[in-house]
């Protein structure tokens, strides 16, 4: 009834005052949190099933999410100056499809608030830091903006995922080539070294991947992982193609450009995780997310070889009891 990102504010703010009533918290975690511990990384996570990044950009929401059920929730993408993203409108519902067209264009209160925000995150919750870099920044600069936010977040996060592979940032994806992604990735495991130094624990750090990278691309990818000494991989993050949506096609046509997600993506985004998995003989961690909207596309990820899985445009259709449906089922299928 209304437009999706004014729905988007709208509902996160009403979720704020109603977690502020008495009880309805505790009410809301005890209803929607599935208990699976699981390691992964160094790290205990409560249960398997995540939040993406882009729904809580700046850390603004963690209390009231943590509430349902999720278990653990990544935060940005967060960019060292802040910025407005791309102009009105840029959130695009295909009901149909349920799926999501978006072009943000990584629009966040910056690096610095982000950090105060989370000065007091929720005891017990992962929380993943995702990071960028700044529209304005020349991608031969893109290294300084993934280092300013590492090295502002590194005390306050648990985990960082490197985007790079967002496509609505002009040339961003230009940085999954093999010579300034390898620069990018050795600049924050150096950093990272730094900070285990000074009396840190060690925070993983993964890379979030395109669906869209051909074979070679994601050969490359590989090699780069291995020889930058970072964590693993999110695949995949949205896609700009447009193949099989049931919406017309003239519809897709006027809303434009950016990133696809949602129930379309499923089985794109599983079968770059089982190529990885199969090229690396399923030594390679992997967070799995894209087109997850059931029990069994939940299950799929899995059991191609991702150890965690992430909802985002699922969350958005499915609501909580989506989070705990998917919880519930992985733990009941041990595996």
């Amino acid at each position: 009834m209304m437009p999706a990102e004014r729905a988007h504010h709208f509902t996160f703010h009403s979720l704020r005052f109603v977690m502020r009533i008495p009880l309805v918290k505790s009410i809301c975690f005890q209803t929607f949190m599935v208990e699976n511990s699981f390691d992964f990384l160094g790290l205990k996570f409560r249960n398997r099933v995540g939040l993406a990044a882009g729904l809580d950009k700046n850390a603004d929401y963690l209390k009231e999410l943590s509430a349902l059920g999720f278990g653990f929730i990544e935060i940005g993408t967060v960019t060292p100056k802040p910025q407005p993203g791309n102009d009105l409108p840029r959130l695009f519902r295909l009901v149909n499809d349920e799926s999501l067209i978006n072009r943000m264009g990584f629009n966040n209160m910056g690096v610095d608030y982000v950090a105060t925000k989370l000065q007091n995150r929720p005891a017990g919750l992962i929380v993943g830091g995702n990071i960028g870099k700044n529209k304005v920044t020349p991608n031969e600069q893109a290294v300084e903006d993934y280092a300013i936010c590492f090295d502002k977040l590194y005390a306050l996060v648990d985990y960082f995922v490197v985007n790079v592979s967002s496509p609505n940032t002009p040339n961003l994806r230009e940085l999954q080539d093999k010579k300034p992604l390898l620069e990018i990735l050795s600049r924050l495991v150096d950093l990272r070294n730094a900070w285990i130094k000074k009396g840190y624990i060690n925070k993983p750090i993964l890379l979030k991947i395109a669906p869209d990278l051909t074979l070679s691309q994601i050969d490359d990818v590989i090699e780069i992982v291995n020889e930058s000494g970072i964590d693993g991989l999110v695949a995949t993050n949205t896609t700009i193609s447009r193949e099989g949506l049931k919406t017309p096609k003239e519809t897709v046509e006027a809303i434009g450009a950016g990133g696809l997600s949602g129930k379309v993506l499923q089985h794109k985004s599983t079968e770059v995780i089982q190529y990885i998995t199969q090229k690396t003989k399923g030594e390679m961690p992997i967070i799995g997310v894209g087109g997850i909207h059931d029990e069994a596309s939940a299950l799929e990820k899995i059991g191609s070889g991702a150890s965690l899985v992430q909802l985002y445009t699922g969350f958005i259709y499915g609501g909580p009891h989506l989070v705990k449906q998917v919880a519930k089922a992985i733990k009941a299928a041990k595996i």
